[in-house]
């Protein structure tokens, strides 16, 4: 369960995912900082579509769900998945909501190691001070559309569910298009996000951990 709630790291600013090719190292980082972090902040709200794709070392075919992705400054974000079957997660700061056809539970961040530091990571990625995290050490390579940001964790805790965690970021507006996490299991799962809205009006209701 704790695994999926890093789906929502950084999404709050997502474009369509495009092509990973000729990627180089980035020969000065402290730009890319400045302009995701000049991003972040100003990014109050996201609505978008997402198609999720999970690579099961057990599996030949992959996994693939769809769904509709929100998120609204401070720390609440709301991802539905509606394809093939329905599955809630919701985040308002420190409660988290999980919900699937069957059943409901909710978590409080504070109870729980792997969720503190989740959260702590997503107010990163608010912020756009992700790149000063201490828990990850960070490779940056870039080509002419996209950055390339390869988070590896350093973090125990991280490390016993995560290899490692890339991001592609859109040159164009610094905005994260695509989340890959690695997992120390040998599986993976992508998300793009599509149909991008910033900054449209997103009633508090939709992110009620009750």
């Amino acid at each position: 369960m704790c695994k999926w709630i890093l789906i929502f790291m950084c999404a709050v600013i997502s474009l369509q995912a495009q092509a990973q090719t000729g990627f180089k190292p980035v020969a000065d980082i402290t730009p890319l900082k400045q302009q995701f972090a000049k991003a972040a902040q100003n990014t109050q709200s996201i609505q978008c579509d997402f198609v999720q794709e999970k690579n099961l070392s057990m599996l030949s075919d992959k996994i693939v769900s769809k769904g509709k992705f929100w998120f609204k400054k401070d720390n609440k974000v709301r991802m539905e998945y509606l394809q093939p079957s329905y599955y809630l997660l919701v985040i308002n700061g420190k409660d988290i909501r999980i919900k699937d056809a069957q059943k409901e539970n909710k978590v409080s961040g504070k109870s729980n190691k792997l969720f503190e530091q989740i959260n702590k990571i997503t107010v990163d990625c608010v912020r756009g001070t992700v790149l000063d995290n201490a828990d990850f050490t960070t490779k940056a390579t870039e080509n002419t559309q996209y950055y390339r940001l390869e988070l590896t964790p350093v973090n125990k805790v991280m490390k016993e569910y995560f290899k490692s965690i890339v991001l592609l970021v859109d040159k164009q507006d610094y905005s994260v298009s695509k989340i890959t996490m690695a997992e120390s299991s040998g599986d993976d799962t992508t998300i793009s996000f599509l149909h991008k809205q910033l900054n449209t009006n997103i009633l508090d209701a939709v992110f009620s951990a009750k």
